[in-house]
This record gives structure tokens, C-alpha cells and sequence, in this order.
């Protein structure tokens, strides 16, 4: 395994910490209301609102996590960030499912993207892309909805919609793009079986 790959599992294995935000969401919901948990994770976001504020306004590096950043997130907002903001947006709006799928196609598709593109990509479509991560990236996210989901077009809905936002976006943070893309095409196509339009 090279250094590369070795270091974007390292990268990739941060990802998880997004499962615990929808976790505190979950539970504090369970048990309080979907307001709190809302709040709760405004509280996660102002948390790492401040430690970004720290990291790149007053150029500090924080202990332990400095070095997990990417070079183009060393003065950015970091993806963390980008996925709360998600987070929140997926879970006031849209069907709890749905955006629960949203962001799970957000973390396990997009690692399986940079993972199998990353260590057995042959056909590169871009510089960052290979076919073969696009590839694994879509059979995750169907799997993903298949677990979450019982509709088989919302599940393609929201599978396309994600690798298609995860493929094209470069500069910008696809832990905003993925979520809200897919939730948002998902949601529609949820409107649209339920008023059979379709």
C-alpha cells in the first residue's frame, strides 16, 4: 500500500466522526425533541466554527488534528463544517429518512470513491477521478438507500444524485453539495410517487 493511499484511509477514516453527529442527532431526538437535536448539533457546528476560527484566523496548529486537514482545507473551513451545515439543512427540511440516507451517502460513498479510485483506478476520467471509484461510489450509495429506503426510484434518485454532485465537484466541499443534492432530488421523487405523478 502506498504512502498516498495509506494516508487518504488516515483522511477517510475522520469520516466516521460524522456518523457520531448523526447519532447525537438521533438520540437527542429519541428522547428530548427534534428542536434540541437540532440544537445540538448548532452547538457541534459553533464548536467547530471556533476551532476553525482558531486554526485559520489566528493560524494556530491545534494538537492532534492540525495535520488531518487537506492542503486546500489548511485556510478553509474544514469538511467537518461543511457536513454539519448539511446535517442541519437535511434534517429541518426534509423526511427523516431521506436525510438520513443523504448523509450516510455522504460518508460511506465518498470514501468509497477515494478509496477504490485511489488504490485500483486504471481509467482516470479526471485528475482526482478514476471510473473505478465512480463506480464503487454508486454500488454503495444504492446499498445505502436499499438499508435505509424502500423505494427503488428514490433510491436511484438519490445514488445518481450523489455520485454525479461527488464526481463533479473539485474546489468546492462535497460534505455540503452530496447531502442536500441527493436529500433535496430525493425528496422530490418521494413528493412525486406520493401525489402519483409518476
Amino acid at each position: 500500500m502506498n504512502i498516498g493511499i495509506i494516508k487518504e484511509v488516515k483522511r477517510k477514516f475522520i469520516h466516521f466522526l460524522a456518523l457520531f453527529f448523526i447519532v447525537i442527532y438521533v438520540l437527542l431526538s429519541k428522547y428530548y425533541t427534534e428542536k434540541i437535536a437540532l440544537l445540538g448539533l448548532l452547538l457541534l457546528l459553533v464548536v467547530f466554527l471556533i476551532i476553525d476560527y482558531i486554526r485559520v484566523e489566528m493560524n494556530k496548529k491545534i494538537p492532534i488534528i492540525w495535520n488531518i486537514f487537506r492542503e486546500k482545507e489548511k485556510d478553509k473551513f474544514a469538511g467537518n463544517v461543511f457536513f454539519l451545515i448539511g446535517a442541519i439543512i437535511v434534517f429541518s427540511l426534509l423526511d427523516f429518512r431521506i436525510a438520513l440516507t443523504a448523509l450516510l451517502m455522504t460518508i460511506f460513498g465518498d470514501m468509497a470513491a477515494a478509496l477504490i479510485g485511489k488504490s485500483l483506478g486504471k481509467t482516470w476520467i479526471t485528475k482526482n477521478r478514476a471510473l473505478e471509484g465512480i463506480v464503487a461510489e454508486l454500488i454503495i450509495d444504492v446499498i445505502i438507500g436499499c438499508i435505509v429506503l424502500d423505494s427503488w426510484i428514490i433510491i436511484l434518485v438519490m445514488a445518481l444524485a450523489a455520485t454525479i454532485v461527488e464526481t463533479s465537484v473539485n474546489k468546492l466541499d462535497d460534505n455540503l453539495f452530496i447531502p442536500v443534492f441527493s436529500g433535496f432530488f430525493g425528496e422530490i421523487a418521494r413528493y412525486i410517487l406520493e401525489w402519483g405523478i409518476i
